[in-house]
């Protein structure tokens, strides 16, 4: 297995630069080789690429677009009756990721509707990102790019994100069955006893090893300037 590579992600680091091309910039200069944007789309990507490219940085990751934040969305995969806005922000998101040299595309699930029980809706939820994730395999096949999905912390991190543990993310990857469909591990509970525990049904399942794409330090364990590296194996 490949040593770890750590990436910055600038939509939390240097908060006290206003853009993302400066963050990008800074990040170059503090030593950090790639870098991850959670939601480019508020700047034009050929400014980011530029500023990736001057920088000396690869980027190694972005997040589909969140949807309404208003309205308090945070992704849209899994959310019923967004399948089309889900998948008009998947072709922002391939379109940045073309312009930016990034391989890899997080896949938001999004939230449990306000007010719904997490129980109740699961199934439909499971339903709608299934066939969102096999839409969003197709089309990142196309531009050989891969799909990530992460699970977010309900305890700490966002109370109410539908994909919330490992054990979860790897069993709606197995029904989606799509080889550019992988899983990204949060730095969180037993990191040990996951990795071992999802490591060998990735690989086996997928075909090698660096299927296990990146491991991240949760929300609760940043610290005050709004530290979080992933690390990524990159095979």
């Amino acid at each position: 297995m490949a040593p770890l590579r750590f990436s910055a992600n600038v939509s939390w680091l240097f908060p006290e630069l206003a853009s993302l091309s400066a963050r990008l910039r800074a990040a170059g200069s503090s030593g950090f080789q790639a870098a991850e944007i959670g939601w480019p789309y508020a700047e034009p990507p050929e400014a980011l690429a530029r500023a990736a490219r001057e920088a000396g940085l690869q980027l190694v990751l972005i997040n589909t677009p969140p949807g309404d934040r208003e309205k308090g969305e945070m992704g849209l995969g899994a959310v019923p009756g967004r399948q089309a806005a889900f998948r008009e922000g998947l072709e922002q998101a391939v379109l940045y990721a073309k312009a930016l040299g990034c391989p890899r595309i997080h896949l938001m699930a999004g939230r449990v509707p306000q007010g719904a029980d997490r129980a109740a809706v699961r199934g439909e939820m499971e339903t709608v990102f299934l066939e969102n994730l096999r839409h969003a395999a197709g089309v990142l096949a196309q531009e050989n790019l891969v799909g990530l999905l992460e699970p977010i912390n309900t305890r700490v991190t966002d109370p109410r994100y539908f994909l919330d543990t490992p054990q979860q993310a790897a069993a709606i990857l197995q029904k989606a069955g799509s080889p550019n469909l992988q899983l990204q591990m949060i730095m969180d509970g037993n990191l040990t006893g996951n990795i071992r525990e999802f490591l060998p049904i990735v690989a086996a399942g997928r075909g090698r090893l660096q299927r296990l794409c990146g491991l991240r330090v949760p929300a609760s364990r940043r610290h005050g300037r709004g530290l979080e590296l992933a690390a990524f194996v990159l095979g």
